[in-house]
């Protein structure tokens, strides 16, 4: 699809540019700025022409009168509501150069504001570029199975329940489950990671995801409207609408700013007795950067956040993700993947490991009992044909019975076995940590296979990397399951502090503690977590299993991946640190042209020629935060003792 000549990539390069000139024109604002740049070139030609005056003045009247007038009305209110903000800096600029009869600077000033939120717009347009892509990707059409056969339907109309036939590179429409068919899914839009992953029957799908080269018959498990799909495209726009609390910290610095600035040009007028002076100081300290470069910068970490599959419900967590002390994670599917293992075998006298494991994997092929598959890993790892299975039985509560070979194999806990055979008690080892099940060949107890939910490969590396690289002073476990099995976790990756058989209650009372002493994060997917993140600084959600849990957390990891996790706090840092160039690097050369312009250096029309520099100079520098290309995380570096630090910049 693209040239030798690179045709095709300057065509969509331009076809960008297009569409965010038309963003910037949208937009009220923007129309605004474009009429007042027109109306200062007429004024410009008609002074080179020697039209004689007023006339070379009347564009700028009109300019001044539609875009000056309301901002001055919305600061007189302010006023009057002592809500007075930055923006009283820009009003008194306009009030000041129209008593003046200084025309051109107030239409330099319209401009410089109009302009400038115009800017943000368009900047705003282009950081959410990802973002708008995952909306119009969303599936429209679903192919429903009907008594008729398969109807072509809108994907909105699907209901729970219905049968749909989703063909081989189609969008998925909706979630749901596989009944018929085995293939492949591509989640990679939807994950971050270009995972293809194995679908057959009973396998969930989501919506969103593609294809493969098969057709799969899915029944729905939700309405589209309600998929996983559609709900991370609401909380995406959610997240855009929502004023970022980080605006407030803005107008927090805008106080002693614009003081500071009034103070400056009512001395720069009474030094000098030239009400110019007071002018020239105004316009040049209308603090655009503190305005406009913060909110970009917040949206384009929302933006780079997508890129690598994490949404960020709450924008006012990234300006606290970079700076939590204590880290606490829940156990399953954080730190661990939630995918129990076997660790030890432990076989009565005159039975054969292999033998028995073989026997009791080739029955559990068959069990969707959460165990299952860590019996079948490890049965696989010993690469030897399984016997053929007959009669199968899996009964709640009773275990999995069948005839395997010419031996019948039942796998049971040790509760059923001992209430079945009182006798089995001195066979059996003593009970450990973890997870157990018992395995009986022909009524004869054969052997106890013990199982752990081992860490994730990395977390211990992890979990040390983070003071090194993130300043976090304490890290927790808070788990639901037994104490043994938190301690077991806790130390094979090196957590400080551990609380274990923790109810949702008491994960909560934890946080809450934690939390009035410092800043935290916590790290969870499970419905039971929910209380706990919305009380944490920043809560996180790990994975796509808990909508409860998404709806609670300030940001949804959607591969659960340490190294998504490392992203983020890298991504938070990066977008404060910009933020505070924008904002402080702008209002530092604006002191520097207040104080020029007090001891008249600069004059009124210069003076908002800088300001108008300042301002794109601060929205280009935070528009930077979206543009970051190279991998966020230090991680992987850490973990294979290659590649550096995260650049500064």
């Amino acid at each position: 699809m693209t040239a030798p000549d690179g045709t095709a990539v300057t065509m969509r390069t331009d076809s960008s540019a297009r569409a965010r000139v038309r963003a910037f024109l949208s937009s009220a604002q923007g129309r605004v700025a474009a009429a007042t740049l027109a109306a200062i070139l007429v004024h410009l030609v008609l002074a080179v022409s020697g039209v004689p005056d007023p006339w070379p003045d009347v564009p700028l009247y009109l300019v001044v009168a539609i875009g000056g007038l309301p901002l001055v009305w919305q600061v007189a209110r302010g006023i009057v509501r002592r809500e007075a903000g930055t923006d009283l800096l820009a009003g008194l600029s306009i009030v000041t150069a129209g008593a003046l009869g200084e025309w051109l600077v107030a239409a330099i000033i319209v401009l410089m504001l109009a302009g400038g939120e115009a800017l943000e717009a368009a900047a705003s347009a282009r950081a959410s570029e990802v973002l708008d892509a995952l909306a119009k990707r969303a599936p429209s059409l679903a192919h429903r199975i009907t008594a008729d056969g398969l109807a072509e339907i809108p994907a909105a109309e699907v209901e729970r329940g219905d049968h749909v036939v989703v063909l081989p590179h189609e969008i998925c429409p909706v979630d749901g489950e596989v009944i018929d068919g085995r293939g492949t899914m591509d989640e990679s839009y939807l994950t971050g990671e270009p995972y293809v992953i194995e679908k057959f029957p009973g396998s969930a799908v989501m919506s969103g995801a593609i294809n493969g080269e098969s057709a799969l018959t899915v029944r729905a498990t939700k309405r589209a409207a309600d998929s996983r799909y559609a709900q991370i495209v609401g909380v995406l726009a959610e997240a855009e609408r929502e004023r970022p609390p980080i605006r407030r910290l803005a107008d927090r610095l805008g106080g002693w700013y614009t003081a500071l600035a009034l103070a400056v040009a009512v001395g720069g007028w009474v030094w000098s007795a030239d009400p110019n002076r007071f002018l020239a100081v105004l316009v040049i300290a209308t603090p655009c950067p503190l305005l406009i470069g913060v909110p970009v910068a917040i949206i384009g970490a929302i933006s780079l956040a997508a890129r690598y599959g994490i949404i960020i419900r709450d924008p006012g967590m990234l300006e606290e993700v970079g700076r939590v002390e204590t880290i606490m994670f829940d156990k399953t599917g954080t730190l661990t993947y939630g995918r129990p293992s076997v660790t030890e075998v432990v076989t009565a006298p005159g039975f054969d490991r292999d033998d028995v494991l073989l026997r009791a994997g080739a029955l559990e092929r068959y069990s969707r009992h959460p165990l299952a598959g860590a019996i079948v890993a490890a049965a696989d790892a010993l690469v030897r044909p399984y016997p053929p299975v007959d009669r199968l039985t899996e009964r709640p509560g009773q275990g999995l019975t069948g005839l395997v070979g010419d031996h019948e194999v039942r796998v049971t806990n040790r509760s059923q076995l001992l209430a079945a055979m009182p006798e089995a008690s001195s066979a059996l080892p003593a009970p450990a940590g973890g997870l157990e099940c018992v395995v009986l060949i022909d009524g004869e107890y054969a052997a106890t296979f013990r199982f752990r939910d081992e860490p994730r490969p990395g977390a211990g590396s992890f979990v040390s990397h983070l003071p090194r690289r993130h300043g976090i002073t304490s890290t927790m476990l808070i788990s639901g399951d037994r104490e043994s099995e938190a301690h077991y976790l806790a130390d094979r990756v090196g957590i400080d502090t551990v609380y274990a058989e923790c109810s949702p209650e008491q994960k909560l009372e934890i946080v809450r503690r934690e939390t009035a002493l410092r800043r935290t994060l916590f790290l969870g997917d499970g419905v039971n977590d929910a209380p706990a993140m919305t009380a944490a600084t920043v809560g996180v959600a790990f994975g796509r299993n808990s909508d409860v849990t998404a709806e609670a957390a300030a940001a949804v990891v959607l591969d659960s991946s340490l190294e998504r996790l490392d992203e983020l706090l890298h991504i938070g840092a990066r977008m404060r640190r910009i933020a505070l160039q924008s904002a402080l690097g702008g209002m530092g050369l604006a002191l520097a042209g207040m104080g020029l312009a007090a001891f008249g250096l600069l004059a009124p029309v210069a003076g908002a020629i800088m300001q108008e520099v300042i301002d794109l100079g601060a929205i280009l520098n935070s528009a930077r935060v979206a543009a970051r290309r190279r991998p966020m995380t230090d991680f992987a570096g850490d973990r294979h003792q290659a590649g550096a630090a995260v650049a500064a910049g």
